[in-house]
């Protein structure tokens, strides 16, 4: 919180309300302690077997089974699965990239997004004096579509998910299955400015978005039961 607002009075500027601060899940992740040394980590034969079939470390696959609760897919370069959180991505979100201290060491998400989020939602609000959201991000593939984009992983102090099922259009017809994930369009908009590379921007503030609510990141994860493309098996 604090290396937050010092960053933005360096800047000339502070919070308002109704801003939201997206912030990238690595820097909460490194400041969370959620680096591990590979060299730390001794593989199962489940792993060794997996990382023999998708060409990766087997050190970094235990690790990827740890933080998973199932195996979507098993391919030469691609290991993709359901993460404990829910959401099924590439590598349950560990990262080597913008990792300074070393080849061996990896990145894991933070263990409660959600958790952090709301502790700095509450931080950052008292600090500022504001009325604000927050949304913590990473960057996941998706299916049937190229590139990465940014999703929310962590939510607090806005709706995640707007339920637009009811409302009608122009023309006077009811919607019925429409629904628009806020949070993640949060996210990828500030990933616009915060760049994947060089640009040392973690943090973005989107001003004037006047979307209050108590939403979490978990309720953007499709149930496992209306998931026609994760995993299946463990």
């Amino acid at each position: 919180v604090a290396l937050i607002i010092d960053a933005l009075a360096a800047q000339g500027t502070s919070l308002a309300d109704d801003d939201v601060v997206v912030i990238t899940s690595k820097i909460v992740s490194k400041s969370e302690g959620r680096m591990v040394d590979l060299g730390t980590v001794t593989p199962s034969s489940r792993a060794r077997t997996l990382g023999t079939a998708t060409d990766k470390d087997p050190r970094l696959v235990e690790l990827i089974l740890q933080e998973s609760t199932a195996v979507s897919r098993a391919r030469p370069g691609v290991l993709i699965v359901r993460h404990r959180l829910g959401f099924t991505s590439s590598a349950a979100g560990i990262d080597h990239s913008n990792v300074a201290a070393g080849d061996d060491m990896v990145l894991l998400l933070p263990v409660d997004p959600d958790a952090s989020a709301a502790r700095l939602h509450e931080g950052l609000e008292r600090a500022s004096g504001r009325r604000l959201g927050v949304v913590l991000t990473d960057t996941h593939g998706r299916p049937f579509r190229l590139g990465n984009i940014g999703v929310a992983i962590g939510v607090a102090g806005l709706p995640a998910l707007l339920d637009l099922r009811g409302d009608v259009d122009l023309f006077g017809h009811v919607l019925k299955v429409t629904e628009v994930p806020l949070a993640d369009m949060v996210a990828a908009a500030a990933g616009l400015i915060a760049g994947e590379t060089v640009e040392r921007l973690p943090v973005v503030v989107l001003r004037g978005l006047a979307r209050p609510g108590d939403g979490r990141a978990a309720d953007l994860v499709r149930p496992p039961e209306l998931d026609l493309y994760g995993a299946s098996e463990r």
